[in-house]
Parts: C-alpha cells; sequence; structure tokens
C-alpha cells in the first residue's frame, strides 16, 4: 500500500478552548460535558459552516478549525465570542464557558485530513496567551485582514511562544475580552459615556497638552455623578487620532453615548464645542458651543459638564454637580505646568518620568497647595525609586509628597488615590491607605484609577476578596487602560495565593502583556506557572525576567517588604524551584 505523501499548503487556523476547564469539570463533570455538547452543537459548528472553515480536531477543552481565508477566520472568532458571551448571560459567573481564541495564517502540512506545522502551532500557542473571552491574531493574519474587519487591534509587539523558534508579532482584537463584555453589559444598567480625545483646532501642535487636560477634567467632572458610568481617560483615549465611527466606538466600550468635541485657544480666547451622540444610532443628542477669555476656563468646563448631565441625567441636581468638583489651582500658569506633565507621568518611563518630574516641581513652586501635583510629583519618585536604583531620596520625596497630597487634597478623588498607593508601596502602611482609598471612591465612584491602586494594595495586605472585586470594576470602567497591568497584577496574587492557579497564570499572563518591562510581573507568571505544575513554562518565564533584571533576587524582593510572611515563603519557594538566585 502506497502512503499519501506529506502536502504543503497556505491556511488560516483558527485555535480555540475553555478557559478553567480542569476547574469546571472539577466542579460538574456531567453538567460541564453537556454544557460543551450543546454549545458545539449550537454555536461553534453552525459558525464554522456560516464562514466556510473545517473543523480537524477537537481536544477535551478545544477545537482546531481550518479557513481558506484570514478575513473568515477572523470573523468566525469575533462571531464565537458574541455567542458565547450572549449563551452566558444568566448564568452564575463559575458555571460560564468562556473561550480564548487564536488564529494565524501559515503554512501547514496535510497528512489525510490532519493539519500539522508551525501555522498550526503558533495559533495554538497564540490562544494560549490570549485573555478569558479574547482573541490574538498573528501579524501575517493582521496584514491580510487590515481594512477588511469592522474592529480595532492593539498591537502587542513582538511575542515569545513556546517552541517557537522566531518571535511573532501579535494583535489583540479590541472589545472581545471579558473587560470589555462586562463592560458592554454594564451600559444598560445605568446611563454610561465616552468622551472621546477633542480635537485641536488651535494650529499649534503645541497646544495638543491643553487640549487633552481639558477633556481629562470634563471626564473627571462627569464621573463624580453617582448614577452615570464613565469610561477613564486612558481607555477613551486609545482613539487619539483615529477616524473612528462613533457606533462602533460604543460598541467596544459599551457606553449608551459617546461625547465628540474640539477646541480652539487664540491668545486669550478660549472656544469649546460639544457633540453628544447616541451609540446606538450615531443621532446628534445636543450640540453646543462655549465661548470666553481663558481666564475663564473652569466656568466654561463647568458650562459643558452641566449641559452634558443634563441631557443624560435631568435628575441630578446642580447641588451634586458643585459638590463634586474638585479644588482648582489658584494659578493659571500652575495648571498649564500640570497638563504639560500629565503625558509624562502617563508614559511610565524613566525619560518621561524626569520631565513629569521637573514640570511638576515647576507647578508647586507657583501653587504650593495643588494636591493633585503632589500626588503625581509622589507617584513619579515612586516609579523612579522602584525602576531606577531604589535611592534614599526618591523614597523620602515619594512618600513626603503622597501625605501632603492627601493631606491637602482630602476632598480629591485623585490626590487621595495616587497618594495613598504612593505611600503604601513605599511605607507598606495598608491599613491607611485602605481607609484613604475607600474615601477616594466615595468622592467618586466611577474612578478606575481608585480601584486599580485599592486592587493592589489589597492584595499585597491579603484582602483577597476585595482585591479581584475591585480589580474587576477598574476593567470594566477603563478596559484598554495602559495602567491595567496593576489590576491585572492584583488578580493574578490574589489567585496565586488562594490556590486558584489557572486563574494566576491566566492573569500574570496578561500582566506581562499589558507591561512587558515591569520584571515583578514576569516573578509573578514564574509562581504561577510553578504552583500549577507548568515547570517548563515557568522555567521559561524565568528566562525571560532574568533577561529584563538581571539582578533579581529572591532576598532583594524578599527586602522590599511588598508581602507578609507567609505570603512571601510561598512565592520565594516558587522561585527557588526554577533556580532563581537567591
Amino acid at each position: 500500500m502506497v502512503e499519501e505523501p506529506i502536502r504543503r499548503r497556505l491556511a488560516a487556523i483558527l485555535a480555540a478552548d475553555v478557559v478553567g476547564y480542569t476547574r469546571l469539570m472539577e466542579a460538574d463533570e456531567v453538567g460541564t460535558l453537556a454544557a460543551l455538547k450543546i454549545r458545539r452543537r449550537d454555536v461553534l459548528l453552525p459558525l464554522v459552516a456560516r464562514h466556510e472553515g473545517r473543523v480537524f480536531k477537537f481536544t477535551g477543552d478545544g477545537v482546531l478549525v481550518e479557513f481558506g481565508s484570514a478575513v473568515n477566520a477572523v470573523q468566525c472568532a469575533l462571531d464565537l465570542q458574541q455567542d458565547m458571551a450572549t449563551a452566558n448571560k444568566g448564568l452564575a459567573e463559575d458555571r460560564q464557558i468562556v473561550l480564548r481564541i487564536g488564529v494565524n495564517l501559515g503554512d501547514i502540512l496535510v497528512e489525510g485530513s490532519d493539519l500539522y506545522g508551525e501555522g498550526v502551532n503558533i495559533a495554538a500557542r497564540l490562544e494560549a496567551i490570549a485573555e478569558p473571552g479574547g482573541i490574538l491574531i498573528s501579524g501575517t493574519a493582521y496584514d491580510h485582514i487590515r481594512g477588511k474587519v469592522k474592529v480595532g487591534f492593539d498591537d502587542l509587539g513582538t511575542q515569545s511562544l513556546r517552541n517557537i523558534v522566531e518571535p511573532v508579532r501579535a494583535y489583540r482584537v479590541a472589545g472581545t475580552s471579558t473587560a470589555v463584555v462586562a463592560a458592554r453589559k454594564a451600559a444598560t444598567e445605568n446611563p454610561s459615556i465616552a468622551v472621546l480625545p477633542f480635537t485641536n483646532m488651535s494650529g499649534d501642535p503645541e497646544q495638543e497638552y491643553f487640549v487633552d487636560g481639558l477633556v481629562e477634567d470634563i471626564i473627571t467632572g462627569l464621573a463624580h455623578m453617582p448614577s452615570l458610568l464613565v469610561i477613564a481617560r486612558n481607555s477613551s483615549f486609545t482613539y487619539k487620532g483615529k477616524a473612528v465611527d462613533v457606533r462602533q466606538v460604543a460598541k467596544e466600550l459599551g457606553v449608551r453615548y459617546v461625547l465628540e468635541g474640539s477646541v480652539r485657544k487664540t491668545a486669550n480666547r478660549l472656544r469649546i464645542t460639544g457633540q453628544l451622540v447616541d451609540g446606538a444610532s450615531a443621532t446628534h443628542v445636543w450640540a453646543e458651543k462655549f465661548e470666553g477669555a481663558f481666564d475663564d476656563i473652569f466656568k466654561l468646563q463647568d458650562l459643558l459638564t452641566e449641559s452634558i448631565i443634563g441631557r443624560i441625567e435631568p435628575s441630578l441636581r446642580r447641588a451634586e454637580i458643585e459638590r463634586a468638583r474638585q479644588k482648582r489651582p489658584e494659578h493659571l500658569d500652575a495648571y498649564d505646568l500640570f497638563l504639560r506633565a500629565l503625558p509624562h507621568a502617563y508614559a511610565n518611563t524613566l525619560a518621561d518620568g524626569e520631565l513629569a518630574l521637573r514640570l511638576l516641581g515647576e507647578c508647586l513652586r507657583l501653587d504650593p497647595n495643588y494636591a493633585a501635583a503632589h500626588a503625581y510629583l509622589a507617584w513619579c519618585h515612586e516609579q523612579r525609586f522602584f525602576r531606577g536604583g531604589f535611592h534614599p531620596d526618591d523614597k523620602v520625596a515619594a512618600r513626603d509628597h503622597s501625605r501632603t497630597a492627601m493631606t491637602i487634597g482630602s476632598d480629591d478623588s485623585q490626590a487621595l488615590s495616587i497618594g495613598a498607593f504612593v505611600n503604601a508601596m513605599i511605607t507598606h502602611d495598608y491599613n491607611g491607605a485602605i481607609g484613604a482609598l475607600d474615601r477616594a471612591l466615595e468622592l467618586n465612584e466611577n474612578s478606575a484609577l481608585a480601584f486599580g491602586f485599592s486592587a493592589i494594595v489589597s492584595s499585597h495586605s491579603e484582602r483577597y476578596e476585595r482585591a479581584i472585586a475591585h480589580a474587576q470594576k477598574a476593567l470594566r470602567l477603563s478596559p484598554f487602560d495602559p495602567l491595567n497591568y496593576h489590576a491585572y497584577a492584583a488578580l493574578a496574587v490574589s489567585y496565586l495565593l488562594t490556590d486558584q492557579y489557572e486563574q494566576a497564570v491566566t492573569y500574570s499572563t496578561m500582566a506581562v502583556q499589558a507591561n512587558p518591562s515591569f520584571s515583578v510581573l514576569h516573578a509573578y507568571l514564574v509562581a504561577s506557572q510553578v504552583s500549577l505544575g507548568r515547570l517548563d513554562a515557568a522555567r521559561a518565564a524565568a528566562g525571560r525576567l532574568k533577561e529584563i533584571a538581571p539582578g533579581f533576587t529572591i532576598s532583594g524582593f524578599a527586602g522590599m517588604g511588598a508581602f507578609g510572611q507567609s505570603s512571601m515563603e510561598r512565592l520565594a519557594d516558587a522561585w527557588r524551584q526554577v533556580g532563581l538566585p537567591e
């Protein structure tokens, strides 16, 4: 009998598997198998047929599908995640069936009805590092579908995938993770809004910082409204400089309304234009211009905010708006310097941090009682302390400015949030930080920043249930936030130290993806993989940790005092198993 020769061809491969399959089976083996069978019959197979695909392999918790078109593969992945989310509605969270999906376009080997080769392996490896409910696609797939699928993508850069020799460029399909699904659901619960970056009409690129800062103030003003869900600045600003479809933005961020606008600043005059758009129909609900002298900037901001609130939620009284306003700086020059500093503080690099420190220092020389400036100055010193060599001067400055921010900004949610987080990381006064963060959340229940920082502080102080709840809230409020590595890290630590190892691996992987240069996140991934018994994966993660932080030692980490003794011993034991140095 002559064996059929192995053939090669180009194909798009979709790989999917069930998140937490082992946990689901342990909880209810019969029920889980029955539910998977129904999902396979009613959701998966009809979608594969509709998009002209072919299932070539089922595993216990996963599936591999071949497509002749990368567009069909990605569209099938999108529809599959959407239909799975719909099928999960009404189910308890621990009974929901959630998928990760990876898609690759590449060369495959054909043997009978089965497919092999690196083209298949890359799809499977991308699936393994995708977020729960999320989709990752390779660079080759992205190159073929760009502009042909109506969805956004986040470039994650090159990824080192297990058993794949060359790094692979990966793109995350925007709006598919469980955090974004939660945000969409939230849009039906309360009035909700995303404020997009305003257009700078001044003709001067140097005014970009001013326009962005003004929009951030508008977001902050809206976020104080107790019955209005407001998407945080760091998520809405992912659309900056892009031509957007308002309906797509509303869908991705899970909001009912979208605010667009423009700013024109000339000499001492200022004009702000705002348009409130219904996200479902793309119709204009309201549009208005606000014009005045530059000295009236805060008055113009308030008028705009009040007009939006009046359209969205007429029951909100003016008294609530008055109570929610933050203390404004006494000097407009100080405000200008503060706005210039913000993008550098958010950039999260040492070079940008140096510039932010200088600008914030100048700001405080003009207005020593500017609480938010003290808070951001403390944060920049804290980042430089932990990433720039543990210099004692930075530690002292971070501590002092954080305490000043909390003292003079006791009614300022942002100042309290940042100040409490920094003071907790520097002094380990977790109880004091929890109290300040609770106060911040009383002042602004829509603060993704406060929830994210609270999650970190709670995870370090063994308040794991609170850490998980607050991290999930932060992700719901700001699903595309560059600072979401805080929430992912809190989830990773909390699940790791409560023996929920699959979730710990999931969220530590997401944390590393969100901030690959932060060595601590790689250390959490190592410990999570060890705890799950994946020693090869743990050794690979340890290798990446050593590349990023050649000086990492177990004793050095322990000396930071971030965790209690029992938690630290568990982490240290895991790290020793893969040979990390003492």
